[in-house]
């Protein structure tokens, strides 16, 4: 077959990873004939040893050269340089003599490919449906409404979006509100901080651990104390989290995250939601609950909110007090800054007065734009789109971490959301396997930066595959698997 006699020489730029370095070491050999279309290049194994660089590595490059087209890989026999490329080494590019060549500068290389990221969950903004938004909006900018307002408008949100989304909440989430209980906020990150408005100073907030730490850093700042109450694979443990509260009367609230834990994805069980209400009700407790995802739901139906059993309801003395969160960012751009909380009238007002004080009003034209998608009906044909390719991403990604990773992790497929809870083999450390990947190109998120309580050892990884496409998820994967620490 082909030649695999030429040695390739390792040309290492340490701004590069070095999976990269390779690559364009193979390409410079092709480019300067030295590896010809059909010629053979060594086995991983043998190029690894020679060059004294691990295994994975090696086989990381050729893939790499394999998408980009310089190699071909054929099953049993090897990796080929591709055979529909001319055999550069004997081209004729016609305009320089063969003195000047040789005093050139050594070929450049491609660039190494741009980072990429498996983030914690978000969507793809590629999806979402912006000529129809882009028009929603326009047609909300030039109205006769907003011209006809004397100032600045509500400080709950335009009526508009909070009648809409009362609707679809009602619709969708099994919510019985109207729009006067509905606080529209800049995004749901927002929508957390003023959440802890309703605590008093020296209050305590139990959170889930491991579980979102932009969600604590809110509490934080809006002053409450962050205590931790330990996750299992059912998602919050509510037995140790009463435990919890019997040492530490001074906690009002509990942020929890049911229909798909964060991180673990896990949806909190029928009997443990009960008991978590009960809990709440004996201790006067406030429940804010981030449903972050709930339209992402690929097996079988959504699980209704906690907040489905109280809203509408007895709220008052022997009541359930619950503040229930929500995102639009999360169906169409984390560009779009559109969250809302529903919850206890004098909830609302609480986290109503503090919005007023930091943020006059919202959005206005996009609040109407939006309120429009929804009357369309544009925004639940865009959830019923997207939630059909994200389950392709899910199915796509979990079957290459299967075929590719083998025993060094091991996942539940997720039966909704947009990441998946990766645990990693005992004997690897997941920290030094996110800063090995992240020198190879590739940025995610590892247990330990999730957990609230040190030493807890979540070895394992969140990864988000919604925001990636199908061959963004393939090559991600191939990176990951190239950084697993020796």
């Amino acid at each position: 077959m082909g030649r695999s006699a030429v040695v390739i020489e390792l040309i290492e730029d340490p701004a590069r990873p070095l999976f990269i370095n390779l690559a364009g070491s193979v390409i410079r050999e092709i480019e300067r004939g030295r590896l010809k279309p059909g010629d053979r290049l060594p086995g991983t194994r043998a190029l690894a040893g020679a060059l004294g660089i691990h295994r994975n590595t090696v086989d990381a490059a050729y893939q790499e050269l394999v998408l980009q087209g310089w190699l071909t890989a054929e099953a049993s026999r090897g990796t080929f340089v591709a055979r529909d490329l001319p055999d550069l080494g004997t081209q004729n590019w016609g305009v320089r003599p063969a003195a000047a060549r040789l005093a050139s500068p050594l070929p450049q290389t491609r660039p190494a490919p741009p980072p990429m990221q498996f983030s914690d969950g978000a969507p793809d903004a590629r999806l979402m449906p912006g000529l129809e938004l882009a028009r929603a909006f326009r047609r909300s900018l030039t109205g006769a409404e907003l011209k006809s307002l004397p100032g600045y408008g509500d400080p709950r949100g335009a009526p508009s979006l909070r009648t809409a989304l009362a609707r679809y909440l009602s619709t969708e989430r099994g919510l019985t509100i109207g729009a006067d209980d509905i606080l529209v906020t800049r995004g749901s990150q927002m929508a957390l901080f003023l959440a802890a408005a309703v605590l008093n100073p020296g209050d305590a907030i139990a959170v889930e651990d491991p579980g979102y730490p932009l969600a604590w850093k809110a509490f934080r700042a809006a002053g409450a104390r962050v205590v931790s109450a330990p996750v299992d694979a059912q998602g919050l443990d509510v037995e140790r989290l009463e435990a919890l509260l019997a040492r530490d009367p001074t906690i009002r609230a509990v942020y929890v995250t049911p229909h798909h834990q964060f991180p673990t994805t896990v949806t909190l069980g029928a009997g443990r939601r009960l008991r978590l209400l009960e809990m709440a009700r004996r201790h006067g407790l406030i429940l804010i609950e981030d449903d972050y995802d709930h339209e992402y739901r690929f097996e079988g139906r959504p699980v209704l909110p906690l907040a489905a059993r109280a809203l509408g309801r007895s709220q008052g003395q022997g009541g359930n007090r619950i503040i229930h969160i929500g995102s639009v960012s999360k169906l169409l751009s984390p560009v779009i800054r559109i969250g809302y909380a529903t919850g206890a009238p004098d909830l609302i007002q609480a986290m109503t007065a503090r919005r007023e004080a930091i943020d006059r009003q919202g959005d206005l034209p996009l609040e109407r734009a939006l309120a429009r998608l929804i009357d369309d009906g544009e925004l639940g044909r865009h959830a019923r789109k997207a939630r059909k390719i994200y389950e392709q991403r899910r199915d796509l990604l979990c079957a290459e971490i299967a075929a590719r990773l083998g025993d060094a992790v091991a996942f539940d497929k997720p039966a909704g959301g947009l990441a998946l809870w990766l645990r990693v083999n005992p004997d690897i450390d997941a920290a030094a396997w996110a800063a090995e990947a992240e020198r190879s190109g590739l940025i995610l998120t590892h247990g330990g930066q999730l957990q609230l309580q040190p030493g807890l050892g979540r070895n394992a990884f969140r990864i988000g595959f919604a925001s990636l496409d199908e061959a963004e998820l393939v090559r991600a994967v191939t990176r990951l698997r190239a950084a697993v620490p020796n």
